[in-house]
Formats: C-alpha cells, structure tokens, sequence
C-alpha cells in the first residue's frame, strides 16, 4: 500500500485552457498540491491556464527562478544557480509527496518537450510513484493556427533551440525539410539571420502566444525584432504546403457512375466497399425507400424517384456523371440481380467515356437462405414471378422447365399490390413437377423490423400469406427440414 503521494507532470498544452486534455483537467482538480514556475516577476504563464480547473482548499507552490537572463555572483555560475533552485523546488515538493499528498507540476506544452518540469522529474520520479500526462507542444499549436503542415510522407522535422550558435543553426536548417525554431526572444534576428544564410528566410513564419488571446501570425522576414517574447517560435512549414490544391474546374472534373448494392437491410448487410463507394458519392439515385436506407449527408444530394422508371433513372445519373458528379446509383440487395446495374449498363452505351462501376450487394434470395439455414446449398434457380418486363407464359415456361430439372427456386417479386394471383398459379405448375411436401420457405422483410421466416410446404403453400416484402424458396427432391426447422439441401445429389 503506498504511504507516499504521487507525482504528476501535467502537460497544460500550448496555451489556450480548452487544450487541456481530460486527463489534465482531471488531475488538476483533484490534486492536494499544485506546482508552478514563475519568473522573478511571479505571473506564471502555467497557473493562468490552468485556472478553471483548480478549486477551493489546493496548495499552492510558486516555484520562483532565482534569475532567467541575468548575471549571478553564484559561484557556480548562471547553470549552478539553477542546480541549486532546482534542488530546494524538489524538495519543497518532496516533503508533501512524503506526507502522502498528491502533487501536480504544471507545464506549458509538454511536460518532457523542453519543459521546466524534467528538472523536477529526474530528482523525484525515481523516488516517488510518478507519471508524466502529455500535453499539445507548442510546435503543433502554432502548426495548427498558421493552417500549415508539418510534416509529410517521408519528409523530416527538425526542433531546434533559437540558444544554438548561429552557423550551426544554418546548417541544421539547410538540410531539414521542415524545421520548428524555439526560445525566440532575444535570440531572434540570430535565427533570422541563420534562416536567410539557409535561403529558407522567405519560407519561414513567426508565430506568437499560439492559441492564447494575444496570439500573432506573420511571415517572419516582417517581424519587427523588438518587443519578440520567448513565447514564440519560427516554423519552417512543409515544402509541399506552398500550394493548396486548387478543385479542378466544373467542366474538368472526371465523374462516374458507381452501381451500388444496399444488401437486403440496414447497414449491418453493407459491404465495405458499398460504404466506401457511397462515402465518396456527391449524389445518390434511387428508387425513393432504398436511397433513404442511406444515412443522410448534407454535402451529398439526393435524388429519390419511383419505382418503375429506372431508365430515366439511369440516364439522370449518366448526364450528372458526365457534368464531374460521383453518382451512386443505389439499389436493394445486389444491383444485377433484378435491378439497377443492367438499366444503367444499358443506358451508357449513349454516355461514351463515363466509367460505370458495379459493387455488389448481399442478394435478398442468400439473407432468406442463411436465416433459414442452408436451402440454397446445391444447383438453384433464380426467377422474379413479377410480369410487368416479361409475359406471363415466358414465365410459366420457366417455372416448369426448373420444376422438371429439380432445381431449387428463390423467386423473387411473388406478389404485390396488383398482382395476387401469381403465387397460386406458381404453385400449380410446380406441382406438375414436385411432391406436395416439398418444403418451402417464406422469408419476409429479413434484416428489417418485420422479419419473419416461415417454413411450410408446396402443398400447403397458402398464396394469402406472400406479399411485396416477400421472397420464397421452394426446396428440390432432396431438401430436407431438420427437427429444429433449419432447412438445407444436401451437396450429393442421388445417383
């Protein structure tokens, strides 16, 4: 059990309080003590971040430098000054920690990132259980005010202290990509200076206070030397931020078609690259319900029309295409199974140069077979009983012709509100071909609200039962029903 109190350096971030982490915030609050550095003149930088997490009844340490840039008689000189500051502030916070308090050392930016906090670490945190909570570093604040990045790809960053002779700052800033130059201050027209014998001068920025109220930005060639406080820093951002990428104009923009399965349900039957393909769409076509499936997108514009005129449909996503729109052309299940992909296909023989892209869906046929169990597991036939494209003895003729080749049958579209009688004459004709206890599944709105499956028979098969929302597989000679009621349908077939 520990009977000492913990030590923590917190990170407060470049400056504005918001940039606190949670953690910070948290540890601030529930500190006993609260550490701080301060020059002679006692406004500590640190403290006024941190403000709006202390709270009523904390200790306070004001850990006061001896001197910043002074002269000292200290026979040690400016740096055995220091030591010796550095040895009585551990000690100060040593005797809390030994009397079982918490202890927190606030530190502008990040506590091991040039901070004032290290001191404090290397002389207690082998003594005491300590952690170090990081923090936003100054170099990411002003990258992040100036808009500009750092770094990328394989390009390197350099951090330099402006305290650094000057030729050997030339040299480090020549070879770098990108650079960040801190403890500004007095050491200014130095770097300055340095910058420009490394021709990187025009490239260079100055930034001040980053992210607190007296915040400045400028390109650092105009920056008046006088008055520059050690809270800035010159940044060298990356070589490859010196144009933004401009968008293409309208008339240049390639656009493209991409054909886009929603699988039979919500976005748990989505593929990934369905997503990505919607993801990067600027409009979506459909049929009214399926485009509303989509999570809305502000940027993105939605084109929802009916459900029986998918040519216009596809010629509305062609033209938009053709004007620089990435268009997904969306449809329920698979896009080539009864649907969209084979209109769209169509329709772009008269739309030469505009890519097409089809991107499959979980078709409604596998979600009813997988909820059943395995019906679909041998040679299957897939018919839509619907014939508003097709005549009805076009189909009639191939309900028989796989009724008498045995194969199993998912038929799509059995019914719907003006065609009723369908199912009954489907039925029928199998029966030509099938044993009336042939089984029979009826999946309804799988993957939806309403989901249902029911399990029946040819013979029993009651045409009531089958709506719009309805698909049905009828099982061949070897399909069997298990005592659980999963259907499946045997890999051998019977010699």
């Amino acid at each position: 059990m520990e009977t000492t109190g913990r030590l923590y350096g917190v990170g407060l971030g470049p400056g504005d309080p918001e940039l606190i982490t949670v953690k910070a915030a948290r540890l601030i609050g529930e500190a006993d003590v609260i550490a701080y550095h301060a020059a002679r003149h006692g406004r500590s930088i640190a403290r006024s971040i941190a403000a709006p997490y202390l709270r009523e009844g904390q200790i306070e340490e004001l850990l006061l430098y001896p001197l910043t840039t002074e002269t000292t008689d200290h026979p040690g000189g400016y740096q055995g000054a220091l030591d010796d500051f550095y040895v009585a502030c551990a000690a100060r916070l040593a005797a809390h920690l030994d009397a079982g308090r918490t202890v927190v050392v606030l530190s502008e930016g990040d506590p091991l990132f040039y901070g004032s906090y290290m001191h404090m670490h290397k002389r207690l945190a082998h003594r005491y259980p300590t952690e170090v909570v990081p923090g936003v570093t100054s170099i990411s604040g002003a990258s992040a005010v100036l808009g500009r990045p750092l770094v990328e790809r394989d390009e390197t960053l350099t951090v330099l202290p402006g305290t650094l002779p000057g030729d050997v700052l030339a040299e480090k800033l020549r070879a770098t990509d990108s650079a960040a130059v801190l403890k500004l201050g007095r050491t200014f027209e130095k770097v300055r200076d340095a910058l420009a014998e490394a021709g990187r001068l025009d490239d260079a920025w100055y930034v001040e206070r980053a992210t607190m109220g007296a915040e400045r930005v400028a390109p650092l060639k105009d920056v008046d030397p006088d008055g520059v406080p050690y809270f800035s820093l010159a940044l060298l951002p990356s070589p490859a931020e010196h144009t933004f990428v401009a968008d293409p104009p309208e008339a240049e923009r390639q656009g493209e078609v991409v054909v886009v399965g929603l699988g039979p349900a919500g976005r748990p039957w989505l593929t990934p690259e369905a997503q990505e393909a919607l993801a990067a769409a600027t409009d979506l076509v459909g049929y009214g319900p399926y485009v509303d499936r989509v999570a809305p997108n502000p940027r993105q514009r939605r084109h929802r029309t009916d459900n029986r005129v998918e040519a216009e449909r596809a010629r509305h996503a062609l033209e938009m295409a053709r004007d620089g729109a990435r268009v997904a052309v969306v449809s329920s299940g698979d896009p080539g199974v009864f649907a969209m992909a084979s209109a769209v296909l169509e329709a772009s023989a008269g739309f030469p140069g505009i890519p097409v892209r089809v991107v499959p869906g979980l078709t409604a046929a596998q979600a009813v077979a997988a909820r059943a169990g395995a019906p679909l597991g041998h040679d299957y036939c897939v018919l839509s009983l619907s014939d508003l494209l097709k005549p009805w003895d076009v189909v009639a003729d191939r309900v028989r012709a796989a009724a008498r080749a045995d194969l199993v049958l998912a038929l799509y579209n059995p019914a719907s509100r003006s065609r009723t009688w369908q199912v009954a004459a489907a039925r029928d004709l199998l029966l030509e071909h099938r044993a009336p206890d042939t089984p029979v599944v009826i999946g309804r709105d799988v993957g939806g609200s309403e989901e249902s499956i029911t399990v029946t028979t040819l013979g029993t098969l009651d045409p009531a039962a089958v709506d719009m929302r309805c698909l049905l597989i009828i099982g061949s000679s070897t399909t069997r029903v298990n005592p659980d009621g999963s259907v499946y349908t045997p890999r051998r077939y019977p010699a």
